[in-house]
């Protein structure tokens, strides 16, 4: 029986649609990246979700961090938020394989089946959260399966307990999918996201939705990174203005790492 593949919904739109560019393009914004000297791989990122023309600048600024490391990278444990089709808890794609121009991404059906995570394909279908994390991961990581989860409600607590359950160790790493605030003027919105990047770096558990679309695994991980005792790093914090966009309406980019600390 041939495997299932959840297909890209938003390659040309989100970005490049053929192999050669978004090759290209993921590799100019990997290299673009800011990055310290590689003392240590990150255990988790924050990164956001948005066009690449918006928020690949961002993002890439998280994803190269962990570019050295790749070589060693077995699994990644990818949440985000349901945009479109309302998910009560975490919710998996229903697939074996994950599709980009690039090419297929398997996913670690095993380890979603033994952390009790329920499939609903038509959530993800148009869901780009996930996907656009995806290209990343391929050029900085290609050897790691995917653990793909949505939702839309779940506690700290709740979404924390799966990432512990998930949580492995140095070939495991977590990505939590998410933009800031959306739809607000410039100056309000660079207040706003500021606010809540200090909140971040304070690994608070209580977002709401207006702070960040992907509160839902933000909460999740930060419960954890408070148990864990976990080092938060932020690495870049823009909007739309600052990169393609008017200033009028702008969302919110924030790219945060997150270390465990040696006892």
């Amino acid at each position: 029986m041939p495997a299932i593949t959840r297909a890209p919904a938003v390659a040309g739109t989100f970005y490049p649609a053929t192999p050669e560019a978004l090759r290209a393009q993921v590799d100019a914004l990997l290299a673009a990246a800011p990055v310290a000297p590689a003392l240590a791989c990150p255990k988790a990122l924050i990164v956001p979700h948005a066009g690449y023309v918006y928020s690949g600048p961002i993002a890439a600024s998280g994803f190269a961090r962990l570019a050295p490391f790749g070589d060693r990278i077995e699994r990644v444990v990818l949440i985000g938020p349901a945009h479109r089709v309302f998910v009560h808890g975490l919710a998996s794609p229903g697939a074996e394989r994950l599709a980009t121009p690039l090419g297929e991404v398997a996913v670690d059906t095993a380890a979603l089946a033994e952390a009790g995570i329920g499939d609903d394909a038509r959530a993800h279908a148009r869901e780009h959260a996930l996907e656009v994390e995806l290209p990343f991961l391929q050029r900085v990581a290609p050897r790691a399966q995917i653990v793909p989860m949505i939702g839309s409600r779940a506690t700290a607590a709740e979404v924390g307990a799966v990432l512990e359950q998930l949580w492995g160790g140095p070939e495991t790493v977590i990505v939590v999918s998410s933009d800031l605030s959306h739809f607000q003027p410039y100056r309000a919105a660079r207040a706003h996201d500021e606010r809540t990047a200090d909140r971040i770096l304070d690994r608070e558990i209580d977002l709401e939705g207006d702070d960040a679309c992907g509160a839902i695994g933000i909460n999740g991980l930060m419960w954890v990174a408070r148990r864990r005792r976990l080092r938060v790093e932020l690495c870049d914090l823009r909007n739309s203005g600052d990169t393609a966009g008017r200033r009028d309406e702008v969302v919110g980019y924030g790219a945060f790492a997150l270390y465990e600390v040696a006892s």
